[in-house]
């Protein structure tokens, strides 16, 4: 049907039905391979994970604790860099967008002393860096803000950023939308990434699927970086 479309002739109902294809069915024309990617773990720490906490806890972060230890421990089987973020009190938090604490995502009408989250910045522990493993202490919701993630991942010689963590529609996604701009390839994991109201978890990943990121389930991520893997070792054949 689409190859029939001529310049020129495009209906409101042939674009609209383009745009809906991409959103639900598109894959992004990239390959990617274990050699030049680098997973990122994004905020997975405990003001998002421990239970009953904090008013930031996401239960959704918590249920996938164990697929995102899956994707950590493959990749580092297949010695692909592991990069973790967090927030924690940097520069007396004057490094930080300057309308951040009026937005309603901060919860003011919560009454707990929020002053005692995000301090440290401890990744929860089942998913605790590896000696030598970075942590980047990130001051807003992209990974690339004021960071030197990519100079990181250009030392490592890295062209493609798999994405797990928390929030999927704020820090994931945003991350993944700075990766592109920056020419990374974008690999989103489709149950790798937790959100806060899952009823927004398909419209998120529709919109990254069209412009942004490959989107795959962590079997399918696993599948392709072994098959590279696999390929390397006997040098292509």
């Amino acid at each position: 049907m689409f190859n029939k479309y001529v310049e020129g002739t495009f209906t409101e109902d042939q674009v609209l039905t383009l745009a809906r294809s991409a959103y639900k069915r598109g894959d992004a024309g990239f390959d990617f391979d274990a050699s030049t990617s680098a997973l990122l773990v994004i905020d997975m720490q405990d003001e998002f994970v421990k239970p009953h906490w904090s008013p930031d806890w996401v239960p959704d972060a918590t249920r996938k604790v164990p697929t995102i230890r899956r994707m950590i421990d493959h990749c580092r089987g297949l010695m692909i860099p592991v990069i973790y973020t967090v927030y924690s009190q940097t520069h007396n938090y004057l490094d930080r967008p300057l309308t951040g604490a009026t937005m309603p995502g901060r919860f003011s009408e919560v009454k707990v002393a929020q002053s005692h989250f995000f301090l440290e910045g401890n990744v929860w522990g089942e998913l605790t860096p590896a000696p030598g493993e970075i942590v980047i202490h990130k001051t807003s919701y992209g990974a690339f803000f004021d960071t030197p993630l990519e100079s990181i991942l250009k030392n490592l010689k890295k062209d493609t950023v798999i994405i797990t963590g928390c929030i999927t529609t704020y820090c994931c996604s945003m991350t993944a939308r700075q990766a592109y701009e920056r020419s990374f390839k974008v690999v989103f994991g489709s149950d790798l990434t937790g959100i806060d109201d899952p009823e927004l978890m398909e419209h998120e990943l529709m919109i990254l699927r069209k412009g942004f990121a490959r989107v795959l389930s962590c079997d399918e991520i696993i599948k392709i970086l072994d098959q590279s893997a696999c390929t390397r070792s006997t040098g292509g054949n």
